[in-house]
């Protein structure tokens, strides 16, 4: 059975920041349960010490990595948290992020949380998320 997904919003202004108020999935064959990605290179180094922007790129482009290693796309996301250390040095960029799930035609129900601190004090975003397919 294909998996079919219903957006849930009883409000909208959610789908102009690229998110739904929630996701109903029916049909699921496998789900996927990405842990938190961060702007870490393949070996584990922390990168771009102090740029918001690109941390947030790196670690999308690492939740895409493990996504792809599962034989799945953004395009199966359903769900996305985002942990950053300055929700108001986040904002200005969340635009890209935005862009790139639209791009895959996707707006997974989404919660952002401002942290004291990630795992690794240099970072300052971390994405995790949920994805069926």
């Amino acid at each position: 059975m294909a998996t079919a997904r219903t957006a849930v919003n009883p409000v909208t202004w959610s789908l102009e920041m690229g998110f739904n108020q929630g996701e109903v999935v029916s049909g699921q064959t496998r789900t996927l349960f990405i842990s938190g990605q961060t702007a870490r290179d393949a070996h584990g180094a922390p990168q771009h010490d102090g740029d918001m922007a690109a941390q947030l790129a790196l670690s999308l482009d690492n939740v895409e990595a493990v996504l792809a290693d599962a034989g799945m796309s953004l395009a199966h996301l359903v769900r996305l948290n985002v942990c950053t250390t300055d929700v108001d040095a986040l904002l200005p960029h969340y635009g890209v992020l935005a862009s790139r799930l639209q791009a895959a035609a996707v707006a997974p129900t989404t919660t952002m949380l401002g942290v004291t601190r990630l795992a690794i004090s240099s970072l300052m975003v971390e994405l995790e998320g949920i994805a069926v397919g």
